[in-house]
């Protein structure tokens, strides 16, 4: 299974934090190139604050009556916007910058690299027609009745669909095998997992069968929006009918290749690994996760089986209990500064898995969440998602208050899971130990599934039947959404869970070996916090001054070149 001696995961791990860049004497005599160092020209730190800002505003495109044109030729003309953006970031003066600016630029041009891949590499308009069903999905949940304003831009958006679904059948040349098997799915079927859907005790089948709640609710509550109802459901039948009958043309795989992913990696999520180490790493801790699981079932044999609640009411007094309980460890324990703004209560910051009775039984997530609310509440919400994204409005920076690269928030969602596990929040629940180890593993196995689906080793069939062979719990309805978000989203986000994770454990272990005894885990929690969700290698320089990840980063290779070298 793993393609790289033990050798190469030892070397991965242990860096090489501190080092500065050769001489190019000495480069020279190693036979390597000098190093390339930042641009050296006469822009300001604040131009570049200038030109992001512009470039943010500009990188959303603008929806009319809630749609956006993808015309082919309103995509080369942001192509030819971009290119104008791109073309400033030679000419500013960064190798005169201090390090924290120096990480600004970087991220500025991951960034535009960001809009630059997805205008010619992704290209989701042209290859995914689940883009067209997701931007349709929450327009079923609509409350009834809608009044006022509300009701005209409701009306209108319901008018768009036949036409913006007529123009999607002309947008979509060139439409990826996966792709296409996803959306026959979404527009047909339901699976009750991550889009944000209200309950109902047997779910509507698929957007489709959305669309058909939507008018029954209509019919006893707004009889006058039925005829836009009425030709909507008419548009979305038709386009599933033409998804399926071109079925047997779209072939082409959905990754985007070993080349394209690398250099995504690099440029993008500015990773200091390409995917074979990325591959090697997922694999040892695939077995860590899954020798630690074992080794725990094994040390709580003797002890009961943590069982499902039978009520709302049991499960919402765990839910209570479980963040009063992790507060207090937080403050107790030094773990992170919980600042004033933050709610006081999980009803107001919110929870990631309602009390939901499912005829089939709960899901993956629910399977762990409802025996035990604690790994995931510390993941998704508390001091999780959720409390990142309430610190993350606070930080006023410029250009860091609009960057979140998933290897930070995805990482440290997943870094607070083992993390409470060794500073002792579960020592007096021993089968909630378990429950880490097979979100470490299934997070693990992703790593790995959503690298080879980007480099075509494998389709979603095959790595739903890989996840599950592995993962406790697993069911084929989350195994499709998560791959389905892996190939859909930009490329390397499953895999952000365990490396960003491990980039956030490296970082820690630099940043104690540089403060020594001065080091306190809650000032380096409260600097992720505070600092802005910027890839991992950048924070690390910023916050340790180390430039051994970034340093490579200098030498860009534009996406134009490799789009050149492609056949």
């Amino acid at each position: 299974m793993r393609k790289a001696p033990i050798a190469i995961l030892a070397a991965l791990l242990a860096g090489t934090a501190g080092l500065t860049a050769p001489a190019p004497a000495i480069a020279a005599e190693q036979g390597a190139a000098a190093p390339v160092g930042p641009p050296d020209g006469k822009g300001s730190h604040d131009a570049l604050v200038t030109l992001f800002t512009t470039f943010t505003e500009w990188k959303t495109p603008k929806a009319v009556d809630g749609v956006v044109d993808y015309s082919p030729a309103t995509v080369d003309k942001r192509r030819a916007e971009l290119r104008a953006f791109q073309a400033k970031l030679p000419d500013f003066a960064v190798a005169r910058w201090n390090r924290h600016q120096q990480v600004d630029y970087l991220a500025v041009r991951a960034q535009m690299d960001l809009q630059d891949f997805t205008l010619n590499v992704t290209k989701p308009w042209a290859r995914d027609p689940g883009m067209y069903v997701d931007e349709l999905q929450r327009l079923a949940y609509t409350d009834l009745p809608v009044e006022g304003p509300a009701l005209a831009a409701f009306r209108a958006r319901l008018r768009t669909i036949p036409a913006y679904l007529a123009q999607a059948r002309i947008n979509l040349d060139s439409v990826a095998a996966d792709y296409a098997d996803l959306a026959i799915h979404s527009l047909s079927h339901g699976d009750g997992v991550g889009h944000g859907m209200p309950y109902r005790a047997v779910e509507p089948e698929g957007l489709i069968g959305w669309f058909e709640d939507l008018h029954g609710r209509a019919a006893k509550a707004q009889p006058a929006l039925l005829p836009e109802i009425e030709a909507a459901q008419a548009a979305i039948g038709g386009f599933r009918d033409w998804l399926v009958a071109a079925r047997p043309t779209m072939t082409t795989p959905a990754g985007v290749g070993k080349p394209a992913y690398d250099w995504f990696l690099t440029n993008v999520r500015l990773m200091p690994y390409d995917s074979d180490q990325i591959v090697t790493l997922a694999e040892r801790e695939l077995e860590r996760h899954w020798a630690n699981y074992t080794t725990e079932r094994h040390r709580n044999r003797n002890l009961p089986e943590l069982q499902l609640p039978t009520s709302a009411a049991e499960y919402e007094a765990q839910l209570a209990g479980t963040d009063a309980k992790i507060r207090q460890w937080l403050r107790d324990e030094k773990i992170i500064t919980i600042p004033d703004y933050i709610p006081a209560t999980y009803q107001e910051v919110g929870f990631n898995a309602p009390w939901i009775v499912r005829p089939e039984g709960p899901m993956f997530w629910e399977q762990v969440q409802f025996r035990d609310a604690s790994p995931d509440h510390l993941h998704a919400t508390f001091p999780g998602h959720r409390f990142d994204g309430l610190t993350g409005k606070r930080v006023t920076d410029p250009i860091r208050k609009h960057v979140s690269d998933s290897g930070r928030t995805e990482g440290w969602g997943f870094y607070l899971e083992e993390a409470a596990l060794q500073l002792g929040l579960f020592d007096d629940r021993p089968r909630t130990r378990e429950l880490i180890y097979i979100f470490g593993i299934f997070r693990a196995a992703r790593t790995i599934g959503d690298v080879k689906m980007q480099r075509g080793e494998m389709d979603v069939d095959q790595t739903m039947k890989f996840w599950k062979q592995w993962t406790p719990y697993l069911d084929d309805n989350v195994a499709r959404v998560d791959a389905g978000i892996y190939i859909r989203r930009p490329p390397g986000y499953g895999m952000t869970y365990t490396i960003g994770a491990m980039q956030l454990q490296k970082l820690m272990v630099d940043r104690k070996r540089q403060l020594g005894d001065k080091f306190a885990i809650g000032e380096y929690h409260d600097y992720l916090m505070g600092t802005g969700r910027l890839p991992v290698s950048l924070l690390r320089y910023d916050l340790t001054g180390y430039d051994d990840e970034i340093r490579n980063l200098w030498a860009h290779k534009p996406l134009s070149a490799l789009l050149a070298q492609t056949p």
